[in-house]
């Protein structure tokens, strides 16, 4: 049987790691197996004991209940490995925490995504906030000691952590992660040494995050100091009155939001100065949707409009069969994205752009436009994917999208998006800051691969081999 999917086992062996019988075949494939002797390389201590709760969050908050500043509310849509993505995160009061004060978290703290897409998906929270509070469907993690978290972490995103979440996942129709199992999580035991470690290869990735978040929003503010809209407060005024042909007649639109006056002064302040309609800027080009009967474990990575945000991508959900990928190889070549390329949303979350640095190996969703700068003499790429991601096109983006319930950007009205076309000196000046941003993120993601790996080592080797690395690694 050498070669085969097949595991046999004992029947009184036949249990998961809440001691329960399992009888899916799914649960004791040969890598989970092969996975749970090495990480008993080591001795191990349940989850549960590090932490004084594990327990999922606030059940049905109301949305009334958001602010835009506070204490960060953290949903599954924040979840990112390793960390928060505070680019959707909403707030809410500290009364409202303090009400819900049994779910309170900490920096350090962990939480999961027990449900939906991205399930299984763990992150630390960051140092940025003294306090966070999570909702239903993540599960949270109070740690008892805090400097835990980063070694906790770095295991829990490693191979051998993260198949033992994989493992643990119930196989219902959308797929589930249960408190009793994450309570249950086999955690090996290291040396305060190790953890000290790796404790400070996460402090140095936190401020090579923070570095590369500041840089970024320096190269914001010089775009919004440029054209005069550094302290610009739209407007809040309800009301604005339009005839028939001001209005229906030149847009097709009859909409009321799409009329409020915050619209109409961020494009006539670009108006202003130099600027130019994105059509004429770039080369737009669409993707295919394939459908889900040709999703696989396995082929090209299939990234749609949740994988990526403004600051880089991450790993898809989703991939294509290598017989799809066969039958259509001349279609799948001619989609993959080039160097350059600025991937930009047009359904779900609406006008988020960003630029590929090297040539692709996937396709997107058809959600999901190709822009390809036409004259790099006029504009910078760097530039046009801030521009693009800055407030003055996103309120175009709320504007043209409102009034539905899943958000959609039609290609015609992309097309006409105003975008300003600043001195080219400006652009380049942005265009460094960016790529400096960028240049940080990836430092970070060199130590997080430095904190996973130095855990693999020392599970499978031994704590001096792994300490060893750390140190050749930060040469």
């Amino acid at each position: 049987m050498e070669g085969l999917e097949i595991s046999v086992i004992l029947k009184s062996k036949a249990i998961s790691i809440t001691d329960e019988n399992r009888w899916d075949s799914e649960y004791f494939k040969k890598l989970f197996l092969k996975n749970e002797i090495i990480i008993h390389n080591l001795p191990t201590i349940k989850f549960k004991t590090l932490c004084s709760f594990i327990k999922k969050g606030i059940f049905d908050l109301p949305p009334s209940n958001y602010l835009s500043k506070g204490v960060p509310l953290v949903r599954t849509s924040e979840i990112k490995n390793p960390t928060i993505d505070f680019n959707s995160t909403v707030f809410i009061s500290s009364a409202v925490n303090l009400e819900n004060e049994k779910t309170i978290l900490n920096p350090f703290d962990l939480v999961f995504t027990k449900i939906g897409a991205y399930i299984g998906d763990v992150a630390m929270l960051p140092t940025l906030y003294n306090e966070y509070n999570f909702s239903q469907n993540v599960a949270g993690a109070k740690l008892l000691n805090s400097e835990d978290g980063p070694f906790i972490l770095a295991f829990f995103l490693s191979s051998l952590g993260k198949n033992q979440i994989i493992r643990s996942i119930m196989l219902s129709g959308q797929g589930k992660l249960e408190l009793d199992d994450i309570r249950n999580y086999e955690i090996p035991k290291v040396s305060s040494i190790l953890k000290t470690a790796i404790l400070e290869i996460f402090n140095k990735r936190e401020l090579c995050v923070l570095d590369s978040f500041n840089t970024y929003s320096q190269a914001e503010n010089v775009l919004l100091e440029t054209i005069g809209l550094k302290n610009f407060n739209p407007s809040t005024e309800p009301i604005n009155i339009k005839s028939f042909k001001d209005s229906f007649l030149i847009t097709g639109r009859l909409d009321a939001e799409y009329y409020q006056k915050k619209y109409e002064e961020v494009v006539e302040h670009i108006t202003t100065q130099k600027h130019d309609c994105l059509v004429n800027l770039v080369k737009i080009k669409k993707s295919i949707e394939p459908g889900s009967d040709v999703y696989s474990d396995e082929g090209m990575p299939f990234i749609r409009v949740a994988d990526y945000n403004k600051f880089g991508l991450s790993e898809p959900d989703k991939k294509l069969s290598t017989s799809f990928c066969k039958e259509n190889e001349e279609l799948i070549k001619k989609l993959k994205p080039k160097k350059e390329t600025i991937l930009f949303s047009k359904d779900g979350s609406v006008g988020t752009a960003y630029m590929l640095r090297t040539d692709a190996d996937f396709i997107t969703s058809g959600a999901i436009l190709h822009l390809t700068v036409k004259d790099k003499k006029q504009i910078i790429p760097e530039y046009l994917t801030l521009a693009l991601n800055s407030k003055l096109v996103q309120m175009q983006a709320e504007r043209d999208a409102g009034g539905s319930i899943i958000l959609h950007w039609r290609v015609g009205e992309i097309e006409n998006v105003v975008v300003p076309v600043i001195d080219y000196k400006k652009q380049e000046k942005i265009a460094e800051l960016v790529e400096e941003s960028f240049k940080l993120k990836k430092q970070s993601e060199q130590l997080l691969e430095i904190a996973k790996r130095a855990v693999e080592i020392a599970i499978e080797k031994n704590e001096d081999e792994s300490l060893k690395f750390i140190k050749n690694a930060n040469k």
